[in-house]
């Protein structure tokens, strides 16, 4: 049996080869991940509602002063 190196990268949570591999399917293949710092991602989060029905307490309203008004 042979051992045959390719580098790829993960995309997605899929691992994608760099070069034009095409392998027979059901072919058995072992993933080795260098020893390298993990790069660490930020993730931040959309604040939301516990109860949408009170989305209309945040409603936004528009006012518009006079065009003679004094500060």
């Amino acid at each position: 049996m042979a051992v045959v190196t390719y580098e790829g990268v993960v995309e997605k949570g899929k691992i994608r080869l760099n070069v034009n591999v095409k392998l027979p399917e059901n072919t058995r293949v072992y993933v080795i991940v260098p020893d390298e710092p993990a790069q660490t991602v930020s993730y931040v989060r959309t604040p939301r509602l516990k109860y949408p029905k009170q989305a209309k307490d945040f409603a936004l309203q528009v006012s518009e002063d006079a065009p003679d008004a004094s500060l």
